[in-house]
């Protein structure tokens, strides 16, 4: 089993607040890391896709009030929206007995539906969290190779041979179109949607055009934000905000759009080996993905993200801040030996950041040029993960 960085911090988080809410996207290894948790202190587990385990719940105040000693695992919490009500009546009364934190577990696999729906029930009473598939960081040296290619989904990356990850892949996709969006709400073509979600994976890191989607989809833009929307809402896609903080520059508006794990990416193309990925022209495009989503995912709670470009070719791969710190400045190249372009310096400042690194292919740290560091993907990761666990102490 991979450590996930993430277990600390849900622990932490359970000691701080009555109800947690555990994000992410199918298959990514939340019940995984809820059973981690329940080993260690009294516990229930009620997966809510089954019937059994719903009709449990028929009368939750009375059955969850006999659990009030255990920490309560809710899984697919999403099937069950009428449930936040009965959550929020019984955080309340716990309060008053003297039992204020550490009460439930809730485990989601769309965001915005679940957000919008605890936010209003749980006011106050609830912490969200994103579990975000295995990153550089927590796959260890020896599984980067793997894990560019395979993606960071459990069960891809650690299938005993890339032609079994590549089914697995297909069949996670096949699933979410055909299982899991129809149940989401309105019906989505499924052969629409796999078209869209592969021209993104050609498009991968570039700006959004949603005009020019819609006219290759034959619908219209309104339809292709509606369908994007979903993407982003599955934890499927990002859209990369620009910065906009320099008021003085002309910076382009449109946001960058990523399918977030690389082993989709590749599974949408086509892409079964690693041979055919180095030859393949996506290959920069997603070994930025790994980069950008691996930092993102090991940066301390609160971090923005962004990227940087003006008008006039000035840019950065990745901005992260840090509440409380200047940004870092982040750019990503595959190659064992890194060039950097004369946009980057200028980037730079403007935005003048706290510290500016190259991420590349190889695994030594070293200056290459004033105030610039050449480093691998697993150490940046470390660095930002210690800098999470320094604000948490």
């Amino acid at each position: 089993m991979i450590d996930r960085q993430l277990l600390s911090i849900l622990r932490a988080a359970l000691t701080e607040s009555p109800a947690v809410a555990l994000l992410g996207p199918r298959q990514v290894g939340k019940t995984t890391l809820a059973m981690a948790l329940s080993a260690e202190c009294p516990s229930i587990y009620l997966d809510l896709e089954s019937r059994q385990d719903q009709a449990k719940l028929a009368e939750p105040e009375q059955y969850l009030a006999e659990h009030a000693d255990k920490l309560v695992i809710l899984d697919e919490i999403q099937r069950v929206p009428d449930l936040f009500q009965s959550l929020r009546g019984l955080i309340d009364s716990g309060r008053r007995n003297g039992k204020r934190y550490g009460r439930f577990l809730l485990l989601g696999s769309a965001s915005i539906d679940l957000l919008k729906q605890s936010s209003e029930s749980l006011a106050g009473r609830i912490r969200h969290l994103e579990l975000a598939p295995i990153h550089a960081g927590e796959a260890g040296t020896e599984r980067q190779d793997a894990l560019w290619l395979r993606g960071g989904f459990p069960e891809s990356l650690l299938a005993p041979t890339d032609a079994a990850s590549l089914r697995w892949r297909l069949d996670f996709i096949r699933t979410y179109l055909e299982r899991d969006v129809p149940m989401l709400g309105p019906r989505i073509p499924a052969e629409t949607l796999r078209r869209l979600w592969t021209m993104l994976a050609h498009h991968q890191g570039g700006l959004l055009n949603a005009a020019a989607f819609a006219r290759a989809l034959a619908v219209d833009g309104k339809t292709v934000a509606s369908y994007l929307d979903l993407l982003v809402d599955l934890l499927l896609v990002r859209r990369l905000p620009p910065w906009h903080s320099n008021a003085g520059k002309r910076l382009v508006k449109s946001p960058k759009v990523y399918v977030r794990d690389t082993g989709l990416v590749h599974a949408l193309l086509g892409i079964d080996n690693r041979e055919a990925l180095l030859s393949h022209p996506v290959a920069g495009a997603s070994f930025e993905t790994l980069a950008i989503e691996s930092l993102i995912a090991a940066a301390p709670a609160g971090t923005a993200a962004n990227f940087y470009r003006t008008a006039v070719g000035a840019e950065i791969d990745l901005v992260l801040t840090v509440p409380g710190r200047k940004p870092w400045a982040i750019e990503v190249k595959r190659s064992l030996a890194p060039k950097l372009e004369r946009g980057f310096h200028h980037a730079c400042m403007d935005i003048e950041p706290e510290k500016r690194w190259v991420v590349y292919g190889g695994s030594e740290t070293w200056p290459i040029a004033a105030d610039v560091f050449a480093v691998s993907l697993p150490t940046l990761c470390g660095k930002l993960s210690a800098m999470g666990d320094e604000a948490g102490r």
